[in-house]
């Protein structure tokens, strides 16, 4: 077997965001970046006006998809909606660590007796910690540990007790995720992901890929800095080169 390459390495740990609108629209974004990109992010935009069918028609093609629908619900809901992701084949999905032990843990349990019992691929569970659009007023105002870290910190711990596979944070509060966790297989995936020349646009903590794979994150989430390009295989190609040899 051979080993990947850097370059390769580099990929894998990159999902592009098809934030989009239409299905034909994701369908175009897949053609022009599947094999470049390691993963492909379908949210809430281009579930609810496309429904499941477009996670299945990316999945049947050959490429991870990660179903950013960000569960959170009573324990039984939150599981049998996760049940129902696997089903569709999906790479990994996530929910809200805020949702609490009970719900993450029922998430866990169901989906891997599912998982076990039909036959498929158990998909990573990812528990999602402070949105990269919050900072410490957002927090603050919902009643939350206006300081960041950790409050991030601290739901990554509930996550690993919980069964979860990782978690999403900002390449900041990774360095604090890696030592509130003593598993170091717990990944840690990171959105936000800015070129060295963009603007924030509404994200608060940004970062640029570099420094998100230099701080420890395992994988980055990148949208509107491909999908608004003129030329999306540069832009991909442009920030693959930014990650340089950081691996």
């Amino acid at each position: 077997m051979h080993a990947m390459s850097p370059d390769q390495e580099t990929r894998n740990r990159v999902i592009v965001a098809l934030d989009v609108e239409t299905r034909a629209e994701a369908a175009e974004l897949v053609s022009e970046l599947g094999g470049r990109a390691g993963a492909f992010k379908i949210g809430l935009q281009l579930f609810t006006s496309a429904g499941p069918d477009v996670v299945r028609e990316i999945v049947t093609v050959g490429h991870r998809v990660f179903l950013d629908l960000k569960f959170h619900d009573i324990p039984n809901t939150a599981a049998k909606a996760a049940i129902e992701a696997a089903r569709l084949g999906v790479w990994m999905l996530n929910l809200h660590a805020l949702g609490g032990r009970a719900m993450m843990t029922a998430v866990a349990d169901e989906v891997a007796r599912t998982c076990e019992n039909e036959g498929i691929d158990r998909p990573l569970l990812i528990g999602v910690t402070a949105l990269t659009s919050s900072d410490a007023a957002s927090l603050s105002e919902v009643g939350l540990n206006s300081n960041v870290e950790e409050q991030v910190s601290a739901l990554a711990r509930l996550a690993a007790a919980s069964g979860m596979d990782g978690v999403v944070a900002s390449a900041r509060e990774v360095p604090g995720i890696r030592r509130a966790v003593e598993d170091q297989s717990f990944l840690t995936i990171t959105p936000g992901i800015r070129s060295e020349f963009a603007t924030a646009d509404d994200q608060k903590r940004v970062t640029t890929i570099r420094e998100a794979f230099a701080n420890g994150s395992d994988y980055v989430v990148v949208g509107r800095p491909i999908i608004r390009a003129n030329d999306r295989v540069a832009a991909l190609e442009s920030l693959i080169d930014e990650a340089g040899s950081t691996n």
